[in-house]
């Protein structure tokens, strides 16, 4: 069954590029007029798989604001088909050494795979859209499965960190560890259009001073977000949790950083539209301590020590197995 060991370390197979639950490529023998980028012992990864992974990274890539050009593109191309040979090698192996995944498993990744859509007839819309069937999905979660509960007895039961090991570590990377200056607070927010009319954008601006002076006159803050604020984060009283210098819109962050705990501000005005921010709480810049964070630094420890062992052991396997590679220059 799926546990909470095999999830911690689920960066660990991503960076191998076994990201199975976002549609990856299935690495599996298809129809033989798909063509074959690779052939690995005989299995082999079709032009098909290739080009839904390619798409599945430059979404990622895109996601995370990273810049990309085309003359990035073929060494990105190795290394997308490099992550699917690795991923066919591993899952060859966990099945020679008797690795099996329980249906339960495969059922509760199915069935968390599924939450992310609005229901049953979105998700099968993804699946025809992506040319896949709930059956491929689950051959491949269960493989995905099969190389997680692999690396965990091979690998992640067999490494260990020490606290002297995780102290070094945090004594020599101390820029690693500095938390920098944090403001938790609310706001109440009235839209404006950026295409809006002189006598909307009045409307707007009426509506937010009449709130103003509800609070001048005393009525909290939160009862007022929760029934005036247009922002998401009125269901919450305003509440916007704590943030760093950078995560908000300029006027708004200058407004935030000015304030003291407690103190409510003028108008704020952004591309948003009218703010009012209260400020709940502030933390100066600081060094977390090594107590508090020990431990994530010895998980971080750990899954680099596996990592690097499981890429040394694949490339082992490289050496003796027989890997054919066929890729060719083929639209994304």
């Amino acid at each position: 069954m799926q546990t909470k060991r095999g999830r911690c370390f689920w960066a660990l197979v991503t960076a191998i590029s076994l990201a199975w639950i976002a549609f990856p490529a299935l690495a599996v023998e298809k129809r033989a007029s798909e063509g074959k980028v690779a052939v690995v012992n005989g299995s082999g990864i079709t032009q098909q798989d290739f080009d839904r992974e390619m798409s599945r990274v430059l979404r990622r890539l895109a996601s995370m604001g990273k810049p990309f050009d085309d003359s990035q593109l073929p060494a990105l191309k190795k290394e997308v088909l490099e992550g699917l040979i690795n991923s066919e090698l591993l899952y060859q192996e966990s099945q020679r050494k008797g690795t099996k995944v329980e249906e339960v498993a495969i059922n509760e990744q199915l069935n968390t795979l599924k939450k992310r859509f609005s229901g049953e007839d979105e998700f099968k819309a993804m699946l025809i859209k992506m040319n896949l069937s709930e059956a491929e999905v689950r051959s491949q979660i269960k493989r995905g499965l099969a190389i997680e509960q692999f690396i965990a007895k091979h690998f992640v039961e067999k490494v260990a960190v020490s606290g002297k090991e995780a102290r070094a570590y945090y004594d020599s990377h101390p820029d690693s560890f500095k938390q920098p200056e944090q403001v938790q607070a609310s706001h109440i927010l009235i839209k404006i259009d950026p295409q809006a009319s002189a006598p909307q954008r009045a409307e707007a601006r009426k509506q937010i001073e009449e709130i103003q002076q509800k609070l001048q006159k005393g009525e909290d803050f939160a009862t007022l977000a929760k029934a005036f604020s247009q922002g998401p984060s009125s269901a919450k009283g305003g509440d916007l949790g704590y943030f760093r210098r950078g995560q908000m819109v300029k006027p708004f962050e200058e407004a935030a950083f000015a304030l003291g705990p407690g103190q409510v501000s003028d108008l704020v005005e952004t591309r948003f539209g009218y703010h009012l921010i209260k400020v709940i709480d502030k933390r100066p810049e600081m060094t977390i301590p090594y107590e508090d964070i020990k431990e994530k630094i010895e998980q971080y420890l750990k899954d680099k020590n596996v990592r690097e062992q499981v890429n040394v052991y694949v490339e082992k396997l490289k050496q003796d197995a027989k890997v054919e590679r066929f890729l060719t220059e083929t639209p994304k």
